[in-house]
């Protein structure tokens, strides 16, 4: 069978154009222009452009892939080297109909793992997290908090993260978040990184643990805030200048929250659970919180008004209703003293501003 002839010549004989005009450039002493011929990866794009007169040609496009040593240098000159390049291509060959249309140099697409760490640049302790990673590591909208915990009491801590969630705490507990495939250094490392809050249970001998203090002094290095959890022991070291919270267990979750309340992305994620609120029950939790928030924004008064008034389980519970004292006074009250203005329900049980 018959070999099948290319449809177009240059494309096919793009090396040997190229090995020409590398030793026109030798000659002429353009060798800068011969280190990009030389070392580029060639692709070309066949009929890049058509030109239907006097029987038509057709421009291809060839593009020049060069290691970032040989690029960065003539970056601001690239449009004028690609034109150069062009058009001694052009002049080089005498294949009718054919033409280069375009030459287009870039960059090859590998780059250096550290390379932030050898632009000297990034900051001491400063670590890169993608935006993958965050993702995976952290639902959104969510308060992010890593536990740091002795392994013997894993249980405990698990359960500890499953009560913070109901108040929009995602809590990293390092053996359940880290999946079997990631390597769990580096993933510790990006929740440390990415961290709003560092928490540490201080079980009977957390110090012993050579993990848990290098979190720790991760935690102190990035100044997010620290929460002391006495669990069995008092803060020592540097954790001795944070006030240790003295709770057990069962109750260190809303300990925890009330201390982290009065950080705007905690009231945020706060604030999003209110609103996602989908029962009586958990409502009264989440109103157990109430009277740690100080201060807080129009908008956020507005917020907690807004879900109060399209949420017929907030309005029913008696935590933000205040029917049964036993539960709080309600959100009235904390909107009452939060504003210095008066509010009330309406004949629907909405809650309106006088």
């Amino acid at each position: 069978m018959a070999e099948t002839k290319p449809k177009f010549e240059l494309p096919a004989d793009i090396e040997r154009y190229l090995a020409a005009l590398s030793k026109l450039y030798g000659q002429e002493g353009e060798r800068q222009l011969q280190q990009i011929i030389v070392n580029a990866q060639t692709r070309v794009e066949e009929e890049w452009t058509y030109d239907g007169i006097d029987g038509g040609a057709s421009g291809h496009a060839l593009f020049l892939l060069l290691p970032d040593a040989l690029y960065l240098p003539i970056a601001r000159r690239k449009l004028e080297l690609e034109n150069r390049i062009c058009e001694d291509l052009n002049h080089l060959h005498n294949v009718s109909r054919e033409f280069f249309a375009k030459v287009v140099l870039e960059m090859e697409s590998a780059v250096a793992d550290d390379w932030r760490n050898e632009s000297g640049l990034l900051l001491k302790g400063t670590r890169v997290v993608s935006d993958e990673a965050t993702s995976r590591i952290w639902p959104k909208d969510r308060f992010r908090l890593f536990l740091s915990h002795k392994t013997e009491v894993k249980a405990e801590t698990g359960a500890l993260k499953d009560r913070l969630d109901r108040y929009g705490i995602s809590a990293f507990v390092a053996h359940a978040d880290i999946a079997p495939t990631k390597e769990w250094q580096d993933e510790i490392e990006n929740a440390l990184a990415t961290m709003d809050a560092f928490a540490a249970l201080l079980t009977d001998g957390f110090h012993d643990s050579y993990w848990t203090d290098q979190e720790v002094g991760y935690a102190l290095a990035r100044g997010v805030p620290i929460v002391a959890v006495r669990l069995g022991r008092d803060p020592y070291g540097f954790l001795g200048k944070f006030q240790g919270l003295t709770c057990n267990w069962q109750n260190a979750a809303p300990a925890i929250v009330k201390l982290l309340v009065s950080r705007d992305r905690m009231l945020a994620a706060y604030l999003a659970v209110v609103r996602e609120c989908s029962s009586f029950g958990h409502a009264n939790t989440l109103a157990e919180i109430l009277p740690a928030i100080q201060n807080p924004s129009s908008a956020q008064v507005d917020a907690l008004v807004e879900a109060y008034n399209s949420n017929s389980e907030l309005r029913g519970s008696f935590g933000f209703n205040g029917k049964q004292r036993a539960y709080g006074p309600g959100l009235i009250e904390y909107l009452n003293r939060w504003t210095g203005r008066t509010y009330s329900t309406n004949a629907h049980g909405m809650i309106i501003r006088r």
